[in-house]
């Protein structure tokens, strides 16, 4: 009898286990993103979403407060703390717009630039890591259907 129990169980059917959801595997992989490059820029004083923000000015300088916070996908709100640290800091300074006065606009500094050039590398480094057991066109389609989600969410 105890033979035949046994039979049974490893002959069951196992349950169905699903998949995670695309949604909560991208998640996974921002948050333990975003830990690390904590981790990478925090001998400078600044934290991921300040890094973020600063390579945000560095592709696109000249930004308003509310373009930089879509940008660096913070809130409307949470921008004004994160920007008035950063000028704080020196690493980002603020001024008028020349075509509409009552608007200022957030530029890189030469010591924000330097941080970013400073964490180049590293940063470099852990996405290297990221895709490491994929090839160079999987990385690269990984991008590409990175981008093309963004895009049809936007």
């Amino acid at each position: 009898m105890a033979g035949t129990e046994t039979t049974k169980a490893a002959s069951a059917p196992q349950p169905h286990r699903t998949p995670p959801s695309l949604l909560y595997m991208v998640k996974q992989v921002e948050l333990v993103v975003r830990s690390h490059l904590d981790e990478l820029v925090k001998p400078s004083g600044i934290t991921a979403l300040q890094y973020t923000a600063l390579t945000v000015l560095e592709r696109h300088d000249g930004l308003s407060a509310a373009q930089l916070a879509r940008d660096s996908f913070v809130t409307a709100q949470s921008i004004a703390d994160l920007v008035r640290s950063l000028e704080t800091r020196g690493l980002i300074r603020r001024e008028r717009n020349p075509r509409n006065r009552r608007e200022l606009l957030i530029l890189l500094t030469t010591q924000g630039r330097e941080l970013l050039d400073r964490h180049a590398g590293p940063v470099r480094e852990l996405e290297e890591r990221m895709v490491a057991e994929l090839t160079a066109h999987q990385a690269e389609q990984l991008r590409t259907a990175l981008s093309k989600a963004w895009h049809a969410l936007s």
